[in-house]
């Protein structure tokens, strides 16, 4: 590995972390405008070509955690870079493959990077002087909302004018800059924890997470009560909770439960899946009202390109709120912030349900939502940075990222189910009716009031002495006091 950066400049590198993380975010999406088209791209069923989609969350889930806590382990540095050059590997597997199998193989291989936006958060927590800290990672923290608002429409673009296979030669070619620009930049930390990796701890969770996760993204296909989702359901109750009660009396566990367990931890990690869900609900309800066809009454019948277009002003409200958020949190803490950025969204919801009848409506309520997704993203990382030792930044900054994904998860399920069963029939085919996609909103505004009360319960103090900050020479770094 070549040696890292010395003295790094503290803009330079908040910009290239967030630029990786964009790529990263980026990747998720490119593949949204060909999604209708991949059956007969890949000559296979729908249902099995949906397994482009599903590997990419199964190996988001199970690389996040573990990549994290190597990057503890090993240099989070080192582990970042491993992740681009996964995302690289992926993607020219991808922009390589006609048929089926190598392509649920590149995408699965694009999925194991997505450990990039928290190994990126936490690389600022050693390096960075601390009054910098908290609006760099607010910064990196929205760049997951940024890469997958602007990728969508420079998605479509790509896909109506050139070859498919081009959306994931751009992928490769923005991973290999992102490579190349963390190798010139950004320096390693000095903080690490050494020790033994938990292999078992590893292998129980992603046993655990994959059992999760299928059944929630397989489980509208199968049937949510066919013998496979159900088993899958009790399947990973099984394991996760065996798994938790190794990691509780392994000497070196992958996740340190009696961390997660602390008060500011927990409920922030809990907010974070209410407030993944409000997020994914408005990319899942605002597309589909824009591109129906204008003869449902309520459908708008716009290209996916123009949808992209309308939907990419809300990646840069979710940036330009970043720093908001921690002038916010610099002021009246991070708590305050993410209670309110949930109330932002939980409003921007409740426009949306007054608010639909056109293109301009769907653009102010989409600014709105990610205006408190930035507000919401930004005060996360703060909050679990203020109660973990630097020794652990990257596995709890990556659980924290994995919570958000578990919410994700849920509400397309959720949405999925309720847009397919409440419908109108137009011209022979079912489509989702008005009341369905005011439903899905009702649910969105739901999760953030359910992501305020649950940030009401994080503890008001701070911690002892400096939250954050460049590690001293031999990588020790003590515990803040008033997390202990």
């Amino acid at each position: 590995m070549p040696a890292s950066p010395a003295s790094p400049r503290p803009n330079t590198v908040v910009a290239v972390l967030a630029l990786a993380g964009i790529v990263v975010a980026l990747m998720q999406t490119l593949v949204i405008p060909i999604i209708p088209e991949l059956p007969k791209l890949l000559d296979a069923s729908a249902s099995d070509a949906a397994w482009a989609v599903t590997a990419t969350l199964l190996a988001s889930a199970v690389a996040t955690p573990v990549v994290g806590r190597l990057g503890d382990m090993f240099g989070k540095r080192r582990m970042l870079l491993l992740s681009l050059v996964l995302l690289i590997a992926g993607s020219a597997v991808c922009a390589l493959s006609d048929a089926l199998v190598p392509m649920v193989a590149g995408r699965a291989l694009q999925g194991l990077s997505a450990a990039v936006i928290p190994l990126g958060i936490s690389i600022m927590r050693d390096e960075l002087p601390v009054e910098r800290l908290a609006g760099a990672t607010a910064v990196m923290s929205a760049s997951l909302g940024v890469g997958g608002a602007l990728g969508l429409p420079a998605a479509a673009l790509i896909a109506d004018k050139l070859d498919w296979h081009m959306l994931f030669w751009l992928s490769g070619a923005l991973g290999v800059v992102s490579l190349v620009l963390v190798l010139s930049l950004v320096p390693e930390s000095a903080v690490r924890t050494g020790g033994r990796f938990d292999l078992p701890g590893g292998l129980g969770m992603a046993a655990g997470l994959a059992s999760l996760l299928l059944a929630i993204s397989k489980g509208g296909d199968w049937g949510w009560s066919s013998g496979t989702t159900l088993g899958l359901f009790a399947a990973a109750v099984v394991i996760l909770l065996a798994w938790g009660r190794w990691e509780l009396h392994t000497p070196e566990p992958l996740v340190d439960l009696r961390t997660t367990a602390r008060r500011q931890v927990l409920f922030t990690n809990l907010a974070s899946v209410a407030i993944g869900f409000s997020m994914f609900a408005m990319s899942l309800v605002l597309p589909q009202l824009l591109q129906l066809p204008e003869a449902t009454g309520y459908g708008l019948g716009r290209s996916l390109l123009t949808t992209g277009l309308v939907m990419a002003p809300s990646g840069l409200v979710m940036m330009a709120f970043a720093p908001v958020s921690a002038k916010v949190s610099g002021s009246r803490g991070p708590k305050v912030t993410l209670m309110i950025g949930a109330l932002i969204v939980a409003a921007g919801y409740g426009l949306n349900i007054v608010l639909m009848a056109e293109v301009w409506h769907l653009v102010l309520v989409s600014c709105v939502i990610s205006a408190g997704i930035g507000f919401a993203y930004g005060a996360m990382p703060s909050l679990i940075m203020g109660a973990v030792p630097p020794s652990e930044t990257a596995s709890a900054n990556s659980l924290n990222t994995l919570m958000r994904s578990l919410g994700t998860s849920v509400a397309s399920a959720i949405a999925g189910v309720i847009l397919a069963q409440m419908t109108i029939d137009l011209g022979g085919f079912a489509l989702p009716s008005e009341n369905a996609f005011k439903v899905v909103m009702a649910i969105g505004a739901g999760a953030a009031l359910l992501a305020t009360v649950l940030a009401s319960f994080i503890p008001r103090h701070r911690q002892a002495g400096p939250p954050a900050g460049p590690a001293p020479a031999d990588g020790v770094a003590s515990e803040p006091a008033s997390v202990r």
